[in-house]
């Protein structure tokens, strides 16, 4: 089971898997067992205001390093809106700098998707930071393969890591059912879908029954 002590990255298979439900889950639940927690979404692009939904879910502090217009790959979405490219020493220092217990940093995609200066990605920041990650991933048909390349890409620098899956299906089907056996890793546990609709006071609650986190770690 991985530590969630100092910084942690949240990050997943995929864009749109839910990670920023998963961020508000485990810093509800963090809190629950009396942790500070301090949230960082460490770049936002689009409309979308992420930090925004997970302060309001979990009532933890939360904010974005950096915001684009375009609903792109950080990198990308940054070159475009000519911003400046955000720095990975930029980040860690904002990680490193904050006085709480835990430091959920959410990424933006999946696990290699370019954020910064030089291309940099939220593995580049694990490996930084010396923080492990939580990989949030589908329930889904081809969930075991995107799984399975994210947490071998993280084993491959180092990286302790552990899955949640994102969005559980109210009527699960055949994979779904047989993924909860297969899927590769240590599971910290699954959040159902549609969990980012209910009262932030009913999702604090039920945040300490969705996740099973070594909080004594």
């Amino acid at each position: 089971m991985i530590e969630l002590k100092g910084p942690v990255i949240v990050t997943g298979t995929d864009t749109g898997v839910g990670k920023t439900i998963a961020t508000a889950a485990i810093a509800s639940r963090l809190m629950a067992e009396g942790r500070t927690v301090d949230v960082i979404k460490v770049a936002q692009t689009g409309d979308d205001d992420d930090a925004a939904t997970v302060a309001r879910l979990s009532g933890a502090p939360a904010r974005a390093l950096a915001r684009y217009p375009d609903p792109l790959a950080p990198y990308t979405a940054a070159r475009r809106a000519g911003a400046p490219l955000l720095k990975l020493t930029e980040v860690a220092e904002a990680a490193l700098g904050s006085t709480a217990d835990t430091v959920l940093l959410e990424g933006a995609g999946g696990l290699l998707v370019q954020i910064g200066e030089a291309g940099w990605t939220v593995r580049d920041l694990a490996v930084e930071l010396g923080a492990p990650a939580v990989v949030v991933a589908r329930a889904g048909l081809g969930t075991l393969n995107h799984t399975a390349l994210t947490l071998e890409a993280l084993s491959r620098r180092g990286v302790d890591a552990a899955v949640i899956l994102g969005a559980w299906p109210h009527r699960p089907g055949l994979a779904e059912t047989e993924n909860l056996q297969d899927l590769p890793g240590d599971r910290l546990g699954w959040i159902p879908d549609g969990a980012g609709a209910l009262e932030p006071e009913v999702f604090r609650l039920s945040a300490t029954e969705w996740l099973d986190l070594d909080t004594n770690s």
